[in-house]
């Protein structure tokens, strides 16, 4: 099922539910697909699309909660932190520390990245192939660690 049908069916589950929150989520990641499809930029909305899009809204609640964290506003970083959980249930399941280790040693011994200087050659490899399985910031600390050690 594509995103788009998915989202457009879980919306009218959601008004049925009487969930407001559930359904302000929904609401933003269809005005996503929406304002994509009308951008003109002549793209379809495929699953790379789609996995952009999702990912982008995560990363928008993720930055969110850590500002309203910050400000002392710990009832807006909650509502934030329930909506991301809203949008990862669209998300590829997204890889523990220790698996996202697993697999970016692999990566970078199939690449024969083992030093410092490998970081730029390393680096889009694994985001390529952990697209939207993983934060970007915990995969750079990784990269780093392993390249390190290297």
């Amino acid at each position: 099922m594509k995103l788009k049908d998915k989202i457009n069916a879980d919306l009218k589950s959601a008004m049925k539910e009487g969930n407001k929150l559930k359904l302000q989520t929904i609401r933003s990641i269809r005005a996503s697909i929406i304002e994509f499809e009308k951008s003109g930029s002549g793209k379809e909305l495929n699953i790379e699309e789609e996995l952009k899009l999702l990912t982008s809204a995560a990363k928008r609640r993720k930055d969110s909660i850590e500002q309203f964290r910050n400000a002392g506003r710990e009832d807006l970083a909650e509502k934030e932190e329930q909506e991301l959980l809203i949008i990862q249930t669209y998300l590829p399941k997204q890889l523990s520390v220790e698996e996202l280790r697993i697999k970016i040693n692999e990566i970078a011994e199939k690449i024969g990245a083992n030093k410092k200087e490998d970081f730029s050659k390393l680096m889009p490899a694994v985001m390529k192939e952990l697209k939207g399985m993983a934060d970007g910031k915990i995969v750079r600390e990784i990269v780093v660690e392993i390249l390190e050690k290297g």
